[in-house]
């Protein structure tokens, strides 16, 4: 497995030190054009009413195919085919949903009885948790916290960046920036919590393990900086490391 700064193209770290800096805002043309010509268009925050930045290949919103106008709120199923992808925003929340991935946004009004589509209130609606049935998901949020869970995991994220892979034997979990709380769903011996300032501590939720070694660490796997900074923009953040030395910084320890 290749490190992150192995596989980064120049271009790419030029960009990464753009957004932690704060330089779309400033409205610089070179940086501009440096995220265009990477991104296909200059990362910043979406419009009022605008949820998707980018869909490639076929995705789903509540079973109906996705366009560049399609609004995504709480409370709504997300749904990738192979080799797709949308990067989109719900309030202050950002994410990736790779290819082959099924993800329920969860709000209190998923707990309750059927109402019409028309009676939802996308300002009102708070994000509750995340359920993410299979597939990969990069998330962002600040100062919100909320549930998500996997087929073999429970997780308590507290205002955390976190990439996060399942499937139904196996959950994959990086908090990127940020507090943690994991616990195995199999295993209620198998807990713990994760503070981390830049992808400190991968781990591992298995099903089939003695009892109180559900969780294991794991090594930094198919999620960047430059990702994270590019969903940060789009709810008008940055991330909270800074890239020293003018060079793309990897994850802190090795694995």
């Amino acid at each position: 497995m290749k490190r992150p700064d192995e596989t980064e193209d120049p271009r790419r770290r030029l960009l990464i030190q753009a957004l932690a800096a704060g330089l779309f805002s400033a409205g610089l043309p070179g940086v501009n054009a440096l995220a265009a010509g990477i991104f296909g268009s200059r990362p910043s925050r979406l419009a009022a009413g605008q949820s998707i930045y980018r869909i490639s290949g076929q995705v789903t919103v509540n079973g109906k195919k996705a366009t560049q106008e399609t609004r995504i709120i709480p409370g709504d199923t997300v749904q990738t085919a192979k080799d797709s992808e949308i990067i989109f925003a719900v309030n202050s929340h950002a994410m990736i949903l790779r290819g082959e991935s099924h993800l329920v946004i969860e709000t209190e009004r998923n707990k309750t009885a059927q109402k019409k589509a028309e009676e939802k209130s996308p300002a009102s609606l708070l994000i509750t948790g995340l359920r993410i049935l299979t597939g990969k998901l990069l998330s962002v949020s600040r100062n919100t916290p909320m549930r998500v869970t996997t087929s073999t995991a429970a997780l308590g994220i507290r205002g955390t960046g976190f990439y996060v892979e399942s499937d139904p034997a196996l959950t994959y979990l990086c908090t990127c920036y940020g507090t943690t709380d994991v616990a195995a769903n199999a295993d209620p011996a198998s807990k713990t919590t994760v503070e981390s300032k830049h992808h400190d501590r991968p781990l591992y939720i298995v099903n089939d393990a003695e009892r109180g070694k559900s969780i294991r660490n794991a090594p930094f796997i198919n999620h960047t900086d430059q990702e994270l900074a590019l969903i940060e923009a789009l709810v008008g953040r940055t991330t909270p490391f800074v890239f020293e030395n003018d060079a793309y910084s990897a994850p802190r320890r090795d694995y």
